[in-house]
């Protein structure tokens, strides 16, 4: 089943980033703002959500359904789709080509098909599970169709770490301090803007590591199960400022890293919501 829905996650992202191209090339209209006035929703999110719901409904219409941008759907058969229409929405209307269709399936609560296409590049990532692997993490993920796997072990100085901030002020403030503390045990600081993405660099070995307060489950589903297929591990649990934070690193490294992360104050609690 997991091979399948991968399959129809793909389709409908590839329609989906066609439809946001649009928009890119033309002129980004802003719709709204979410949680702060920098937190923008464009007419184009909306429109791919729209054509998400639509594509995959025709499909699958009893599955159940939760986007960024629009109501939640119940279901009937034990599967869910987690949607975000577009990933890294301020680089899509500043024109900076790191934003995204992210598109996962969850079956009975485990996300078992994930893709994360970058709409600008058109950069396909697909994972999915092994139904029948004794490993519940076996599965294969891949980059515009070709395997890809975690870097290879590095000391921590030599790691390069991917992170994003808030839209909520003092949550940054937080953030930064942070940040500050982590800076100068790890290679350097990436801020690309997209959750989904980053997930997918630290999966292909162009990030060593990940950490960011404040993801929702829309932003990491796909990205998160394409990074942990490549051999990664990741770790939801709460941050300092009081939202979910999350870790994601080669499983090789990733304690170190997460202790790193720890001592540098980006930990609200030393419990996992979720470990994987």
């Amino acid at each position: 089943m997991s091979v399948e829905l991968a399959r129809i996650a793909l389709d409908v992202a590839r329609r989906a980033a066609e439809l946001v191209r649009g928009p890119a090339a033309h002129g980004v209209t802003v719709a709204a703002t979410k949680s702060s006035e920098v937190d923008v929703v464009t007419e184009a999110d909306r429109a791919s959500e729209e054509l998400i719901r639509r594509l995959i409904g025709e499909q699958r219409p009893d599955d159940a359904f939760l986007g960024e941008e629009g109501d939640d759907v119940a279901g009937s058969t034990g599967v869910r789709w987690i949607v975000d229409p577009i990933d890294g929405t301020v680089n899509f209307l500043y024109g900076l080509p790191q934003y995204a269709v992210s598109i996962a399936a969850e079956v009975d609560g485990t996300v078992v098909a994930g893709v994360v296409l970058n709409a600008a590049t058109g950069t396909e990532y697909v994972a999915w599970l092994d139904a029948d692997a004794r490993d519940p993490g076996a599965g294969t993920a891949t980059r515009d169709g070709d395997a890809i796997v975690v870097r290879a072990p590095a000391p921590l100085g030599q790691r390069l770490v991917g992170t994003g901030f808030n839209y909520d002020a003092g949550l940054r403030e937080i953030q930064a301090r942070a940040m500050v503390s982590l800076l100068p045990r790890v290679r350097d600081i990436r801020r690309l803007g997209s959750c989904a993405l980053d997930l997918c660099h630290v999966a292909e070995g162009s990030l060593d590591a990940y950490v960011e307060e404040g993801v929702n489950l829309w932003d990491h589903a796909a990205g998160a199960l394409v990074a942990r297929v490549a051999g990664a591990t990741t770790e939801l649990t709460v941050g300092a400022g009081g939202k979910h934070l999350l870790m994601c690193a080669p499983a090789h490294g990733f304690d170190e890293f997460r202790e790193a992360v720890r001592e540098a104050g980006f930990l609200g609690s030393d419990a996992p919501l979720a470990r994987e």
